[in-house]
């Protein structure tokens, strides 16, 4: 079967904290951790929501919370250098946001966390963007994708614990928890596995963008491959008209049911049909992507397919080892088994330390662990470092990530989106870029040659 070219995109949302350095109470609040975190971005683009020369947008979300989201993808190495390279740049931040809080005489220390709950149990997400071409039956198209959507946490959670009689217990998900609606137009009051709100950025009768907000925000560069590419695959073949009869009765049940459940053994109910488990209903799917595309149609999505595989029947073994350094689950329950090994070990420092693998600031625990081949890694130090100025060339991201590099760097006042691009000067008109792949465009030419005359 033929394999499409799409877009694909990530979004995170990160916690954001001041701890006190000498123990005592948070010196500064989140809301104002967050301004003094974004005082270069502002001193820049004059907001805090901005688009970068890489191509990708950095932008303070609802709640305060730091987000970035990738430009533009058609390369899963883009995207994952993308991903990683928006880590980096945040990280940036909060370094030089407690230089200015040292400076100031304030003991304390901005951490960020890339996970998905903070303590007093409010949820921040990890969105997925998918292009997809637009079709009448999109809900039918979607909803053929819920079951995936509600097991695939066996593979790409991120990993949650949970106290349970005063030990604490781990599940696949942070995130399954806290959603609500299969399918909704809302992000925040029902929050579903898939917002259905119609904001293509892109030509709005050839388009629709799948906005997934289900997923856990994964740490690991393994798990995230798996994620993008597996859902990509499926979408492919749906696209090309496959289609998946399976419903699940109660989706919002069977996610938290399958989230508690570290077999994936436990039955979910199935409209029409026997209960079937988290490990069979992802077999039920990974086996019509096989069957369509063979190993993969390329080495990234190859390379996903084997994980796919190799997640699935560690999961059905209980023998984790294969995959203990590629999703975050089986990383965070090798961590879990060594810390409760030491002497001394105490629930407080089980906590600290499972929260230190989400955080990005200072010199990580996940730098740590890639470093000592207990985390897989997959992008370069130099492609992280790339992305985080050059912008993926091969998709729309090269002309706005050239469009705001040269404005900068030429001191011109502009304004830009995933769709426009505009000289604040009167006279200019505004350049609309509804093709997400073109690379090239006689307007952006003028346009740039305008920014630096």
């Amino acid at each position: 079967m033929t394999y499409p070219r799409r877009i694909w995109g990530l979004e995170t949302e990160y916690g954001i904290t001041c701890a006190s350095t000498t123990g005592g109470t948070p010196p500064i609040d989140a809301d104002d951790a967050a301004r003094l975190l974004f005082q270069p971005v502002v001193a820049m683009g004059r907001s805090s929501n901005v688009f970068c020369g890489n191509g990708g947008r950095l932008y303070l979300d609802v709640g305060s919370h730091p987000e970035y989201a990738t430009a533009e993808c058609d390369r899963l190495s883009d995207l994952l250098a993308q991903d990683r390279a928006g880590v980096a740049m945040l990280a940036r931040l909060a370094a030089e946001a407690n230089e200015r809080l040292a400076d100031e005489g304030i003991e304390g220390q901005i951490h960020l966390f890339r996970n998905n709950l903070d303590s007093s149990g409010n949820s921040f997400g990890c969105h997925e963007n998918y292009l997809v071409r637009r079709r009448p039956d999109y809900k039918a198209f979607v909803n053929s994708l819920v079951p995936f959507f509600v097991t695939r946490q066996i593979l790409v959670g991120a990993g949650n614990v949970r106290s349970v009689g005063g030990r604490l217990s781990l599940e696949f998900s942070q995130r399954s928890g806290q959603v609500w609606d299969a399918l909704s137009s809302a992000t925040t009051r029902s929050r579903p596995i898939v917002n259905t709100r119609d904001e293509p950025h892109a030509d709005v009768d050839r388009y629709r963008r799948m906005h997934v907000i289900v997923g856990d925000s994964n740490m690991s560069e393994s798990a995230t491959l798996l994620k993008v590419a597996a859902t990509d695959l499926l979408v492919s073949l749906v696209e090309a008209g496959h289609r998946f009869r399976l419903e699940l009765t109660d989706p919002m049940a069977a996610i938290r049911e399958t989230s508690a459940d570290l077999t994936g053994q436990v039955p979910l109910e199935v409209v029409d049909g026997p209960r079937m488990t988290p490990l069979a209903i992802q077999r039920h799917y990974l086996d019509a992507v096989v069957e369509a595309y063979g190993e993969g149609p390329t080495p990234w999505h190859a390379a996903a397919i084997d994980l796919w595989r190799r997640g699935l029947d560690a999961v059905q073994s209980g023998d984790h080892a294969s995959v203990a350094t590629e999703l975050d689950w089986a990383i965070k329950q090798r961590l879990i088994e060594r810390y409760n090994a030491r002497p001394g070990s105490h629930l407080a420092g089980l906590r600290r330390l499972l929260l230190a693998y989400h955080d990005i600031t200072g010199r990580t625990l996940l730098e740590r662990l890639e470093g000592d081949g207990l985390v897989r890694r997959l992008t370069s130090p130099e492609a992280v470092r790339a992305a985080q100025e050059v912008p993926p060339a091969t998709t729309r991201a090269t002309l706005r990530g050239a469009f705001v590099a040269a404005a900068q760097e030429n001191r011109r006042d502009y304004s830009v989106d995933w769709v426009h691009l505009k000289l604040a000067d009167p006279g200019f008109r505004t350049v609309m870029l509804y093709d997400p792949f073109a690379t090239e465009d006689e307007r952006v030419e003028e346009l740039l040659a305008e920014v630096r005359s």
